[in-house]
This record gives C-alpha cells, sequence and structure tokens, in this order.
C-alpha cells in the first residue's frame, strides 16, 4: 500500500516577513507621535469629580506598551519615564493606581484595517488562566479549587487574518452564548460562520438565520434531522448537514463545505498566546476584559505588519 507523501511549504516573502517581524519591536510603532499630540484629557464632557488629566489615548499608550513587555503596573509607570526623558519629550506619565483605574473603563477599538465588503468569519474559544497552580505543581500534587480561568473568544476574518470581534467571558460561558454578542462587534456583513461541533445548537442557528448568515457547523454524530424533506418549508441547514453527511460521510462533508478555515481561529488563539502567554495579569475582571481585547489589538497590527506567504509543494 502506497503511503502518502507529507506535503511541505515554504515562505516566498522571508524578506518582508523578517521586516514585519523586527518591526514589532520597534517602539515608536506603539509609542507614537499621534499619541503624544493627544496625550492631555480634553475634559470637555460632564463629569462628576476630579477631571481627567490624561486622554484614553495616553492610557491605552502605557497599558499597551505594558502589553507588549509583560510589565506589571509599577514597571509600566517606570518605563514611561524613562522613555520619556530618552526621547526629551515633555509629557507626563500617569501613575501605575491611575493606569490601573482607567483601565477598568478604556474603551478599546480592535484597529480593523479592511472594513470593505462582506466577510466570512471563523470563530472558537480558548482558556486564559487568572490564577492557579503552575503545571509543575499539577503534575506533582494535582488541581486545587484555587484554579481559575476565563474564555476569550475570538472572531476572525480568514481572508486577512484579522480578529474582527473578541469577548472575554466567566469560564462557565457556553460558546454558543457569547456568539450574539460576537455578531454585533462585527462591523461588516457576515456571509458564512465557522464554528466547531460547541456551536451545534439551535439558538446559534437561528441568530444565524436571522442575520442572513450561512452557518458552516458540523453537527453532533448522533444528530436527527428535525424537519421531514417532504416538508414545504424552507429547508433547515443543519438538516441538509446531517443529510450530506450521511452521503458523503463527515470527511467528505468538511472537504466541500471549507469547514477547516475554522482552523485559523486556532491559529489565532495560539498567536496571542505565543505573544502574551496564556495568563492574565489582573485580579479585576474589568481590567482583564480590557487586558484581552489590548492583545487582541496588538495582534492585529502585528498582521497588519505582514504575514508570511507559502507555497505548497
Amino acid at each position: 500500500m502506497a503511503t502518502k507523501e507529507k506535503r511541505t511549504y515554504k515562505v516566498t516573502n522571508w524578506k518582508e516577513y523578517n521586516k514585519s517581524l523586527i518591526e514589532r519591536g520597534n517602539i515608536t510603532i506603539w509609542f507614537s507621535d499621534e499619541a503624544l499630540e493627544n496625550w492631555e484629557h480634553p475634559n470637555d464632557q460632564t463629569k462628576v469629580g476630579r477631571p481627567f488629566v490624561f486622554s484614553d489615548t495616553a492610557i491605552e499608550c502605557l497599558l499597551t506598551i505594558r502589553e507588549l513587555l509583560k510589565l506589571p503596573y509599577r514597571q509600566t509607570e517606570g518605563f514611561g519615564r524613562s522613555l520619556v526623558a530618552m526621547l526629551g519629550v515633555e509629557a507626563a506619565i500617569p501613575n501605575y493606581s491611575s493606569l490601573a483605574k482607567r483601565a477598568s473603563k478604556l474603551n478599546v477599538s480592535l484597529d480593523i484595517a479592511n472594513k470593505r465588503g462582506d466577510i466570512d468569519i471563523v470563530v472558537d474559544s480558548t482558556g486564559m488562566k487568572v490564577f492557579g497552580e503552575g503545571e509543575w505543581k499539577m503534575r506533582t500534587h494535582g488541581k486545587s479549587k484555587r484554579r481559575t480561568w476565563r474564555k476569550l473568544h475570538l472572531s476572525v476574518n480568514p481572508d486577512t487574518r484579522e480578529i474582527v470581534a473578541e469577548i472575554l467571558t466567566e469560564n462557565s460561558c457556553h460558546d454558543a452564548d457569547a456568539v450574539p454578542e460576537m455578531l454585533e462587534q462585527v462591523e461588516q456583513p457576515v456571509k458564512k460562520f465557522h464554528g466547531d461541533g460547541s456551536y451545534d445548537k439551535w439558538k446559534v442557528y437561528e441568530g444565524l438565520e436571522s442575520e442572513g448568515i450561512e452557518p458552516v457547523i458540523p453537527p453532533q454524530h448522533n444528530a436527527k434531522i428535525k424537519q421531514h424533506g417532504n416538508s414545504a418549508e424552507e429547508p433547515l441547514p443543519r438538516d441538509e448537514a446531517i443529510r450530506q453527511i450521511r452521503r458523503k460521510g463527515r470527511r467528505s462533508w468538511k472537504e466541500e463545505v471549507g469547514y477547516h478555515r475554522r482552523s485559523l481561529a486556532e491559529t489565532t488563539m495560539y498567536r496571542v498566546k505565543q505573544s502574551f502567554g496564556s495568563h492574565l495579569k489582573n485580579r479585576v475582571f474589568e481590567n482583564q476584559q480590557t487586558e484581552a481585547r489590548l492583545r487582541c489589538k496588538i495582534i492585529n497590527q502585528f498582521t497588519q505588519l505582514g504575514l508570511p506567504q507559502f507555497e505548497w509543494s
């Protein structure tokens, strides 16, 4: 029996991609002239209490550097002071307490570059550890009750690799429950929704149908047809998927509908964890949400700097 040869690939734009990797560490990209121009808060809105000194842009700039360099709040303040001193810039730096307080209410945009036309989305979720034992202690003594996690839900445009929606929830939140909010975040019309079996819920199908979105979700292995084939009603996408799987097999159905594009969501999860780790530094949930969103924004900016292009052989 002949064995199937394993396909290999090579990067065809290594020079450009190598330059983009170097630029990711260029601090002038993140601490930009535009940020310094909008450093002070305009205070043109009604606010109870003491007016803000620093704008949201200034706070986001320092929190971005905090995520890039994996710094605590106090070290972020110290790094910011040394940075303006070396650059010869006259700019005050918020103290660590202000950074932590403002982070809980910061509205962070994902900074999506391409917002034209209809798109497909691929979705997935992953766990982000908040506190608890490390892997060594787990292997030696087992887990304890103090291991706490959050769930990061991402929606990715498979054509541009940009994250178009992000939600951080409690670990108890089911993947299907996060779909309405993710769809609300996506600014472009969505054509197809690629998700794994955890999204095989009728409330997900009904929500996608109301938005005119085609689901690409594998039904569970014990799934049953809901609507009879002789019905005068419009065929249900899930029922049609079940019928095609029965005729052709699950693997053939996945190849035919392009289900494997969903793996790009897993790739994005991997990029987030490789860049920033699988832990969240903050203890307050609102700050954790800002922390996760900043990481996704940075990943989008990494993507815009350049991605590798492959040639398969």
